[in-house]
């Protein structure tokens, strides 16, 4: 059984004293929790505060991005070895906002998550199709894409150490989500294709998450589907109240 796995992606939202304050009430509402994995993706400034405040908790901690060089004269990049210094455990790559407005491209990614393993990050990698996309009814074939070029690679040995999270862009910031079902079909697909690149052992153990308006009200109905095995939250990770009640709804029943 996978355990479930809940981030909050925060964007570009808190200040380090507002991180602190977070990370120190979310410890309280969450301290008794098993079964799920938790882990909170503030902004760069932040990153180094919020693993202070979740230190020896059950919270981990994520950056948003990161650049697959070591150093070097990269004006406003950051490498993997320094957010792993401030503290992060694991990497959102690939956000459907970086590659929109940002041009980040599936070999970009590609490199970031390899970059990522390489230096013991655990890769939150983002893949899902645009509106225009689903109604041309392109969304696997775009899956497909995205995940072939995105894993290239990576060992099968490997995959378990990656979450991928499935985030249709028309649902995300939107209010408009995708039903279980939907949700549940793009999953499906995405284990069946790990299942064929990377075999069966390494396709079941791969977590593959949701992504799109996530909210306390359908977190229950979204992972209740086989293949979906948690959540990366946006607008509803940024308010203490709300993210709790998504993480402890994701609790398995036999908890």
């Amino acid at each position: 059984m996978r355990t479930p796995f809940i981030a909050g992606n925060w964007k570009m939202f808190k200040t380090v004293r507002e991180t602190v304050a977070f990370v120190t009430e979310l410890r309280g509402a969450v301290h008794a929790v098993r079964g799920v994995q938790i882990v909170v993706a503030p902004p760069f400034t932040a990153v180094h505060a919020a693993a202070e405040a979740a230190r020896d908790s059950v919270i981990g901690v994520a950056a948003q991005d990161l650049y697959w060089e070591k150093e070097g004269a990269f004006t406003g990049e950051v490498s993997a070895t320094m957010i792993k210094e401030a503290g992060a455990q694991f990497v959102i790559i690939g956000h459907s906002e970086r590659r929109k407005l940002f041009g980040e491209t599936d070999a970009m990614v590609n490199r970031k998550l390899l970059v990522a393993m390489t230096n013991g990050l655990t890769p939150i990698v983002c893949v899902g199709e645009t509106l225009e996309e689903r109604e041309r009814t392109e969304t696997l074939t775009i899956l497909d894409r995205q995940l072939k070029a995105g894993l290239d690679g990576v060992a099968s040995e490997r995959l378990r150490g990656i979450v991928i999270a499935y985030e249709p862009v028309w649902a995300i910031g939107t209010g408009r989500n995708a039903t279980a079902v939907q949700a549940e079909e793009a999953h499906a697909h995405v284990r069946s294709r790990l299942r064929q690149w990377f075999g069966g052992d390494a396709a079941d153990g791969c977590r593959v998450i949701y992504g799109g308006s996530v909210k306390p009200d359908n977190i229950r109905e979204l992972i209740a589907e086989p293949d979906v095995d948690g959540a990366l939250v946006g607008g509803a990770s940024l308010e203490v109240k709300s993210f709790a009640e998504i993480v402890a709804r994701a609790v398995p029943a036999a908890i």
